[in-house]
């Protein structure tokens, strides 16, 4: 079973995004925000994160510069997914190192597809 590592403060989308994910075959962990991910991360080892930018605590980009300076999550392939969709905020996500950047509003079909996609690469 694919591990996926959900990070976002908005309760809604985590909800939605728990159910289908679960739905299609992954086991799911949950964060509210960067810090949480973070150590999540310490002792899960997921397939791939989605993560929001704008958060408290620790915002998405400082919580993916993290993830990349870690060894054991080198395989992790990470999705932004964010209301910043200014062309600047996508090319900074990507140039962070993110896999992919989704912007909100979103199909859930897309994201699974596209997850489904990152992983079978």
């Amino acid at each position: 079973m694919r591990k996926i590592l959900i990070v976002d403060d908005e309760p809604n989308i985590v909800m939605s995004l728990e159910y289908t994910f679960k739905k299609n075959n992954y086991e799911v962990f949950i964060a509210r925000d960067g810090q949480e991910a973070l150590d999540i991360l310490k002792v899960q080892l997921p397939d791939i994160i989605i993560l929001d930018v704008m958060m408290p605590m620790v915002d998405g980009y400082a919580t993916l510069e993290q993830i990349k300076k870690d060894e054991r999550l080198q395989h992790c392939k990470v999705v932004f997914l964010s209301a910043k969709n200014k062309e600047k905020d996508i090319e900074k996500g990507l140039s962070l190192g993110a896999d992919l950047y989704m912007t909100k509003p979103f199909s859930v079909k897309k994201l699974v597809e596209q997850t489904n996609e990152l992983l079978t690469d």
